[in-house]
């Protein structure tokens, strides 16, 4: 018995045995090779913790507002893509970064910076929870409705980019008849990009919602609400 496992021992320390044995080993290696690799995770961006300054004393107060859900009448539904324009070859066409995104749908995102900038002198109530809420105390306050037009950046050349920001805005009274509209208004902010790419491009556009907010904030103090 022992002879005859000296015999296989023997064979795969010769010449042809080492030869099978790399050849085996080859084989093996190869159909690792062609395994499907993970797909590589997009970069998810949003726009930074945030750290707006405390609210204002309530003497100071402004009257509550009913902030209605924005609407993205530009942009794609509920998606979170990342989206750039190239102005120099086809400015009519969105085109989304494949391994880049938004955390939520960008006007989401509008969304909270805006109410973050209304609610540092004022209770901002959510649309039509907020109208019920004030109506079932016998107040009627003033809605505002914003629609999401454009939220993209723009390539003017290969290197060089903006954040391009179009929010218009729509301020009415409520009341028992329906809403009475106050003013309207359209917001358009562009910011330049640091660097031409998606971080550049996500950074830019998060300060330009921050400016579209602070804007729009000024408007509708200064209409008298």
């Amino acid at each position: 018995m022992k002879t005859i496992k000296n015999i296989a021992i023997h064979a795969c320390l010769t010449p042809a045995g080492r030869l099978f044995g790399l050849i085996s080993l080859s084989v093996a290696l190869a159909g690792c090779s062609v395994l499907p690799k993970p797909p590589a995770r997009a970069d998810v961006y949003d726009f930074g913790p945030g750290g707006a300054p405390a609210a204002a004393p309530a003497a100071q107060a402004l009257p509550p507002l009913a902030l209605a859900d924005i609407e993205a009448t530009g942009l794609p539904e509920a998606s979170s893509a990342l989206l750039y324009r190239l102005a120099y070859a086809n400015a009519q066409q969105l085109q989304p970064y494949t391994q880049a995104r938004w955390s939520q749908p960008p006007a989401v995102l509008v969304q909270q910076a805006l109410r973050e900038q209304l609610g540092q002198r004022r209770a901002v109530l959510s649309g039509d929870d907020g109208l019920a809420m004030l109506a079932g105390r016998g107040q009627m306050p003033t809605v505002l409705r914003v629609q999401l037009e454009e939220f993209s950046q723009v390539f003017d050349a290969p290197s060089q980019s903006h954040a391009l920001v179009h929010l218009r805005a729509l301020l009415a009274d409520a009341g028992t008849r329906g809403e009475t509209l106050v003013a309207q208004r359209l917001f358009v902010v562009r910011q330049p990009a640091a660097t031409p790419d998606a971080a550049g491009g996500a950074r830019a556009l998060a300060e330009a919602a921050a400016q579209a907010a602070v804007q729009l904030a000024a408007w509708v103090q200064d209409s008298g609400r």
